[in-house]
């Protein structure tokens, strides 16, 4: 349940949403294109972020770029 503290970790990085153009999933609901999200944790093919709904997530990688 360590996911349950993600929230409150520490940043690890920012990134930019540079598309919110999902083949499967409604993104642009959570993610604003060009808005800097802080990175709160990182596996190989994901992101977690706090989304414009101020919870914890996972997005692919493919949706932002590096800050």
């Amino acid at each position: 349940m360590i996911h349950q503290n993600w929230e409150n970790n520490e940043t690890i990085k920012k990134i930019k949403c540079i598309h919110t153009n999902a083949k499967k999933y409604k993104v642009n609901s959570v993610l604003t294109e060009g808005k800097i999200y802080d990175v709160k944790n990182e596996t190989d093919e994901f992101y977690f972020v706090i989304d414009n709904t101020n919870r914890i997530a996972g997005f692919k990688k493919d949706y932002f770029q590096h800050v």
